[in-house]
Formats: structure tokens, sequence, C-alpha cells
């Protein structure tokens, strides 16, 4: 689901779906059938007469955090395994913390990394999930680093990680297979800075 503004029109080359809201209530009730699997993604959401996107944030609890998309000396994605499924290093971002030394932190610690460059900003991802009765808005700023491979990996047990290894083009491919929907824009913008 995206949040636009007006007008009204096609939904684009991307083929989305555009629907358009009257109320919070109407919000609300697309949350949850997207929730329920009644409803898939794809969709434009445009409030008209309230701001949809204010609204939806109003009902969830924001979560800062970030990660890294870090590569070694051949060009390899670290990757790690949380709970049986294929991810990124990432996590919240504490209290007063700068988002960019947040995701350093966070490699470091899921991996055990003493030396982790920071290269640049690479993309953001959002999505949502709840949490003892909450709901909860999280937005990950991720960061391009690079590490050696010369380092040894150590899964931070503590954060339920099975598992830390480098990947190659093959290995991201099977991750792509079992991992979270919303980590797959973050892969493809991995693979755009080969191309």
């Amino acid at each position: 689901m995206r949040f636009r503004e007006g007008p009204i029109g096609d939904p684009g080359s991307d083929g989305r779906r555009v629907i358009t809201l009257a109320s919070k209530k109407e919000l609300r009730a697309l949350v949850e059938r997207m929730n329920t699997g009644e409803e898939e993604g794809g969709i434009d959401v445009i409030g008209r007469g309230f701001d949809a996107w204010e609204a939806f944030q109003a009902d969830h609890d924001f979560v800062p955090a970030a990660g890294g998309v870090v590569l070694d000396e051949q060009g390899r994605l670290l990757a790690i395994k949380r709970l049986g499924r294929w991810d990124l290093p990432k996590g919240k971002v504490e209290k007063g913390e700068a988002v960019d030394a947040g995701a350093v932190r966070e490699v470091q610690e899921e991996c055990g990394l003493v030396q982790v460059e920071l290269l640049r900003p690479l993309t953001s991802t959002w999505h949502t999930y709840e949490r003892k009765g909450r709901q909860h808005l999280k937005r990950t700023d991720w960061f391009l680093m690079r590490a050696s491979s010369n380092e040894k990996l150590t899964a931070q047990s503590e954060e339920d990680i099975e598992e830390v290894r480098w990947l190659d083009a093959e290995d991201v491919r099977m991750m792509e297979a079992d991992t979270y929907p919303s980590l797959l824009p973050v892969l493809q913008a991995w693979r755009s800075l080969s191309t």
C-alpha cells in the first residue's frame, strides 16, 4: 500500500490500483482487509477530505530502524538467518542515536564484526507488525557498507540469529525465496549497484 495525493487517474505504468477513501474509518477497514489477506497489496491510497498517510501513522507506534547492505572484497552480500528465515542485519535505532550510527552498530552486534565502513545511504523500507496488541509502523533506513570477509562472523544468539554468512549472487536468489517481502526492494537496490 502506498499513499499519495490526488488527482485520481489511471493506475499508471506499474499497474497499481488506486483507491480513494473518504474517512479514517474506511482506511482502517482497508488495512484490516489487507491484514487478513482479503485485500491484496499493490494499492495506491488517496484520502479525500483527510490526509490518509497522517491517519495511518496515527494508528501506529513509529519504530525507527536501520540496517546494512554489507559487501565484502568479492562483492558478496552479508546475510543473517533469524528464526529460520534469511534477512539482512538491522535493528531499532536507539533514542538519541544517529540513524547511520545505529545501522553500523546493528551490523556489528548481529554479525560480530569490528570494522564496518559506512559508504552511503541506499534505500528505505516500511512495514507494519503487531506486538502486545499495538500496531507498529517500522521505517528501516538501509546503508551500503563494506566489511572484510577476513573477520570472523559471529551470530548474535540473543537476537535469535542462527547463522551469519556471505552470499554470492546465486545464494541471494535462494535467499529471495525465503525472506520477508519488505526486504525484496533492498535486494533489488543491491542488484542495481552492479548494473
